[in-house]
Parts: structure tokens; sequence; C-alpha cells
């Protein structure tokens, strides 16, 4: 029995930066390049849309950010072309002291909705992927990218 949870997949990091420059790095829909292997060499398509180009099998993935400022939360909706958009992932930022911490820090949080057509191995690939992930957002973020 797998122990990956079947509806969401959850990773945290803590970033040494306060809670609204994270936000502002999670915001930006260019600067996933840095971290979402999904869909790199990413291109502003404007309104909000994007593109990028699977690191894994090549295949062009859409994405348009909604950002919350006040609620320091993104929603990125998804998909193969910009009609078939779905709101599978979303960023949450922490201010440090939430979690007891110096503001100084923050913590942010990636949760991606499991979709119908994941079958079980791709479900797990992206636990894995999910994990990795957020140490690139850590890194980038810590470099000032």
């Amino acid at each position: 029995m797998s122990s990956v949870d079947p509806n969401a997949i959850c990773a945290s990091v803590e970033v040494a930066v306060p809670a609204e420059t994270a936000f502002a790095f999670m915001a930006d829909g260019l600067k996933q390049d840095h971290w979402a292997l999904g869909s790199m060499g990413r291109e502003a398509l404007g309104d909000g849309l994007f593109r990028g180009k699977s690191s894994f099998d090549g295949t062009d993935l859409y994405i348009r950010l909604e950002s919350y400022p006040d609620l320091l939360l993104v929603d990125y909706s998804t998909g193969p072309s910009p009609e078939e958009l779905v709101p599978h992932v979303e960023a949450r930022i922490r201010p440090g002291s939430w979690l007891g911490r110096d503001d100084s820090v923050s913590i942010v949080t990636l949760t991606i909705w499991r979709w119908a057509e994941a079958d079980a191995e791709e479900w797990e690939f992206h636990l894995h992927l999910w994990r990795t992930e957020v140490r690139l957002i850590k890194g980038a973020i810590e470099r000032g990218l």
C-alpha cells in the first residue's frame, strides 16, 4: 500500500527571506523557470498566461497565475492549451512568526491537487518532484533570483 496521499501532495521549505519577498518570487510567472521542472524556458504570452516546455517529455505546458497578495497565495492553472487550464497547483507563503520563528524567514508550501488522469506511478513521481522543486525554490529565492 502506498503512503502517497491520493488527493494532494504538499511540500514546504523555510526560506531566509521575509514572506513578502517569497510571495513576489512565487507570483512571478517568469521566475518559475528557476524551479518548475515541468515548464522550463518560460515565456510570457500576456494577460497572466505563460508557456514552458516539460523537462521530462518536451511537451508544452500553459500556465495562468492568479495571485492574492493579502493572503500570500498564488494559484496556478495548468494545461496543454490555454483553453484547457485547470487550477491544480497552489503556493502558500507564511511569515516565520506564523510558526514561532522570526519574520526574517518564511515558509513556502507548494500543493498539487490530483487530476483524474494521474495514475499511481505518475502521482508518486509528483511526490518526489514536489520535494525537489521546493528545494529549487529555496535556492533561487535565497540567491536573489
